[in-house]
């Protein structure tokens, strides 16, 4: 027991003598659970909604109010033309459509039976699932009411009211046409962080940054043979992931492939960069493991939106949410494979992805030049 004693004093005394790793055995899983804890969040709120209201009457405009009232829908606009409410849906800014047809105030009053139109997002199963089963909720009480009302005597009954559900981009509300196309985003910031994480901290740690500094290598070229092969890495497993998500997982590519490699490389700007900065402020390889996977990781994996909807976050948490490159990725390749849509419909994902990127780079960059003196 005694020198049992002395070996747990000893770590103890390591751990005293590196500050830096403090903060990541113990603030960070604080800091982890305060957030986190709001955003991983299987409700769904507030579902972004387009009505199509070709009826313009006081019955239609009950219906809007009572989806507008829902805490589970918040309707965006009201609009008369059908293809305008397809584009929101397209680009994403709702995730749902109410149809309502031009006699549908008519057809209420005279007793005659109507149907209104749902037309659903379903890239994201789990939420269109559960957004469906409230919007047929909201229309059958609304259609049990009707039903339930008195009229004075000779007045016409009331008709019955009911909703047509049609699902776009993913049909057979598949889980895995949502999340394999997130995984390539995983995979490609944790493989790529993680090894540009130990870029420099490993010949820091070995003794042979010294070593490098007397060669003729400039620092951007030294930066660059450092970060590059990771890159080319990142290339491989793009095509690999994209071929296994297509021939094994059958998930359709809708999109351009190389819109979406362009953008990969893009996205591994950001990941890498990110890398290279957290192995400037990193003493040990351990430290920069902790560091990238703590700090960084696990809060772009819950965040993101790569498992929980952005949008059923708390909003004083979604900022932290798009300051995340995973996050703009993920509706980029999402939307590439699921919707086929261009970069005419996300070039706003693109361009913060592309500022971001060249951000974390600079930064990384200019603390490297003062770590590799």
């Amino acid at each position: 027991m005694r020198r049992l004693g002395f070996l747990i004093r000893k770590e103890l005394q390591e751990l005293r003598r590196n500050p830096r790793m403090f903060p990541v055995l113990f603030v960070a899983p604080v800091l982890q659970l305060a957030v986190l804890g709001y955003a991983a969040t299987t409700d769904v709120k507030n579902v972004p909604v387009v009505v199509v209201d070709a009826d313009r009457s006081p019955a239609s405009r009950d219906l809007i109010e009572r989806f507008d009232g829902s805490p589970y829908f918040s309707v965006q606009d009201v609009v008369s033309d059908a293809r305008a409410a397809e584009d929101e849906l397209s680009h994403g800014r709702a995730w749902m459509v109410l149809s309502l047809p031009p006699d549908y105030g008519r057809a209420i009053g005279s007793g005659t039976p109507v149907s209104v139109q749902v037309i659903a997002d379903g890239s994201d199963s789990n939420s269109t699932t559960v957004a469906l089963a409230y919007a047929n909720t909201l229309v059958a009480e609304r259609a049990s009411e009707l039903i339930q009302e008195r009229r004075p005597p000779g007045a016409p009954r009331i008709g019955t009211l009911e909703s047509r559900v049609r699902v776009w981009f993913n049909p057979q509300l598949s889980s895995q046409h949502f999340m394999v196309p997130g995984v390539l985003a995983l995979l490609l910031m944790v493989i790529t962080s993680v090894l540009g994480s130990m870029a420099v901290v490993r010949e820091k740690e070995l003794g042979t940054l010294e070593q490098l500094n007397v060669t003729p290598l400039k620092r951007w070229e030294l930066t660059v043979g450092k970060l590059l092969p990771y890159g080319l890495i990142g290339v491989i497993d793009v095509f690999l992931v994209v071929g296994v998500a297509v021939f094994w997982f059958e998930i359709p590519l809708r999109g351009s492939l190389a819109l979406l490699l362009g953008l990969s490389l893009v996205y591994l700007l950001c990941t890498l960069g990110l890398g290279l900065f957290v192995s400037t402020v990193s003493s040990t390889q351990q430290q920069a493991m902790m560091t990238a996977v703590f700090f960084f990781m696990f809060p772009m994996i819950y965040l993101s939106g790569f498992i929980f909807p952005v949008e059923n976050m708390p909003v004083a948490i979604q900022p932290l949410s798009y300051a995340i490159p995973l996050t703009y990725y993920l509706v980029i390749v999402r939307g590439i494979f699921l919707k086929g849509v261009g970069l005419e419909t996300f070039w706003p994902q693109a361009l913060a992805l592309l500022g971001w990127g060249v951000t974390v780079m600079t930064l990384a960059t200019l603390r490297s030049r003062k770590t590799l003196r």
